[in-house]
């Protein structure tokens, strides 16, 4: 049995390196002060969200090498009836859904139990992190970009 092979579209960093770098550079502010292992979770799931196999493969192993168990990954998928996730995780991962599917809006409810379990500037931190793992989604989803690709 063979593997299905996505044709790939084109190779974005070539492509349009300014755009590129420029996501690069928001990534890494978007990650600054928050806790790797929970940066991992959330792009882990926006990635699963927007169907991003290359994200998703990416982000688990970032996820892994930051110390994230087998299980927490494994049902991160499944958060919402999960027992594995704290619940200022489930607060990062309502977060991250509502934004990544934003024609929902992100309702009061869900922004405030973020806001109970992150300050003002690690709340916006989060925010940051969301929209920048919906861009790389995009771009690799859009260019079918597949694990094990540069």
């Amino acid at each position: 049995m063979t593997a299905f092979q996505v044709p790939h579209r084109m190779n974005f960093s070539t492509v349009a390196p300014k755009v590129f770098k420029a996501v690069l550079a928001l990534d890494a502010a978007a990650r600054d002060g928050l806790d790797p292992v929970l940066v991992e979770l959330v792009q882990i799931r926006a990635s699963q969200v927007n169907r991003c196999a290359y994200c998703i493969d990416y982000h688990t192993s970032d996820a892994r090498k930051a110390g994230e168990s087998e299980e927490r990954i494994y049902q991160l998928s499944a958060w919402a009836e999960s027992s594995l996730f704290t619940e200022k995780e489930r607060a990062a991962l309502a977060l991250t859904e509502a934004v990544t599917l934003l024609p929902e809006g992100v309702s009061d409810e869900v922004y405030g139990a973020a806001a109970k379990h992150f300050g003002e500037s690690e709340l916006a931190q989060l925010i940051a992190l969301v929209i920048t793992a919906n861009a790389w989604n995009r771009m690799n989803v859009t260019t079918r970009k597949t694990p094990g690709t540069q």
